[in-house]
């Protein structure tokens, strides 16, 4: 599983925002966004926001996970997201099993 401690922070694209960015894709498809700049929701107070991206690496706001972005995260709520959209499958969360 893919943890906050994985992620690889490089300088985020916005020249006016500043800041770092990291993005990780999973064997599910889906992927995530990571940033902290000055204008991130939380950014000014050290934590993290969270986009889910989609399996056409843009972001996606139809997830069981979110359907925004996700802001004011430490690295714990990070990694707890990261888990959250790992265990996606095939654009939904695994349904229960129902026998006969």
């Amino acid at each position: 599983m893919i943890t906050f401690e994985n992620l690889v922070f490089t300088n985020h694209p916005n020249p006016s925002g500043g800041g770092v960015q990291a993005k990780v894709k999973f064997d599910n498809g889906y992927g995530a966004s990571v940033i902290k700049t000055q204008t991130s929701y939380g950014g000014q107070n050290g934590l993290y926001e969270l986009a889910v991206l989609g399996k056409d690496d843009h972001i996606t706001y139809d997830t069981p996970v979110t359907n925004d972005v996700l802001g004011y995260l430490s690295e714990a709520d990070v990694t707890t997201i990261l888990a959250q959209i790992q265990s996606l499958e095939n654009g939904k969360e695994e349904e229960p099993r129902r026998n006969g």
